[in-house]
């Protein structure tokens, strides 16, 4: 017999489709279970759910990087995930398994049948698209509303919740690694008595994004404006999230970078990439990730272009031509 821990999980598949199998709810507490400690089994309660028996605390797993282009048109396949939230895939081949960008969408507006909850991740964080959601985290207050252009950093282990959102909430979320364990925390009751802002998660710290109250700043191509998530300063460098929109411009110089994942969502308006082959036109909800190298460029920009850009590292170098 070994005492081990139960906990509840979710594991996003290494398949099409970001789909979250979640255990149902145990209590956390020791008990005694006859199992090979070096080969635990996974069963299936009478209605299908998964549960398994894995390690209270195992070590994170980064895969090696497989550098990809990937585009990934609107309106691609949707899959149910945690807590009955839609979830579509936007880099399908994972990148080797380093990384995962879900759009996110919640159609019937309401409370939200979640639970106190984290993540154990290398990179988390969540832009709100469209709509509003309440969510509470661990020493960070009261409850609050984020709205649509406003966006979290979950740092690793941070404990929230959803509580409820408006009719067609939608966001994007984009984690590292793409299969890491969800779980349950059955003990502790969110809002905190303590807030602390500063408070380190696992070398992190949170981060709440307003999109109303943040300033714009030339970005790095010209003819275009950003302005920061908060992602760099709160992950000492491992990440950067910028919001970009057009200042006139009608496309950006062909230019090559040397970053680990340089993803982009587009929020709005129109454009065109070129990149190997013929130029892709590009519209809301179209999303695209180009691998370090590979020499790229946006041309026919629309006045209303908006471009969510999420990098690791946060520095990173890109080289015209």
């Amino acid at each position: 017999h070994h005492q081990r821990h139960h906990e509840t999980r979710s594991r996003y598949c290494n398949d099409n489709t970001p789909r979250p199998t979640t255990t149902p709810t145990l209590d956390d507490t020791d008990i005694d279970i006859d199992i090979d400690i070096d080969h635990l089994d996974t069963s299936f309660a009478p209605n299908g759910t998964r549960v398994e028996l894995v390690p209270w605390d195992p070590p994170l797993v980064l895969p090696p990087l497989q550098p990809s282009f990937v585009f990934t048109a609107n309106g691609s396949s949707w899959g149910t995930g945690r807590a009955g939230m839609l979830y579509r895939d936007l880099i399908p081949d994972r990148q080797g398994g380093r990384f995962i960008a879900s759009h996110i969408r919640i159609p019937e507006g309401g409370p939200v049948p979640d639970y106190v909850h984290f993540h154990r991740v290398r990179f988390q964080m969540i832009y709100c698209y469209k709509g509003s959601v309440r969510v509470v985290y661990e020493d960070q207050g009261p409850p609050f509303v984020l709205e649509a252009g406003d966006c979290v950093l979950q740092p690793p282990r941070i404990r929230h919740r959803v509580l409820e959102s408006s009719p067609g909430l939608e966001v994007i979320e984009i984690s590292s690694p793409a299969e890491h364990d969800t779980l349950a925390d059955l003990e502790l009751e969110l809002p905190t008595s303590q807030v602390r802002p500063e408070r380190d998660f696992g070398g992190q710290r949170f981060v709440r994004h307003e999109a109303a109250r943040a300033p714009w700043v030339p970005w790095r191509a010209e003819g275009f404006d950003a302005r920061d998530l908060g992602m760099a300063a709160a992950t000492s460098g491992l990440a950067a999230a910028h919001v970009v929109r057009g200042r006139g411009a009608s496309g950006t110089e062909a230019s090559r970078h040397d970053a680990e994942l340089l993803f982009t969502f587009v929020l709005d308006g129109a454009a065109t990439l070129h990149c190997d082959g013929p130029g892709q036109p590009l519209g809301a909800g179209d999303s695209f990730v180009v691998p370090a190298g590979l020499t790229h460029a946006l041309t026919d920009c629309s006045s209303e272009l908006a471009l969510l850009e999420v990098s690791l590292p946060a520095r990173f170098v890109a080289t015209r031509g």
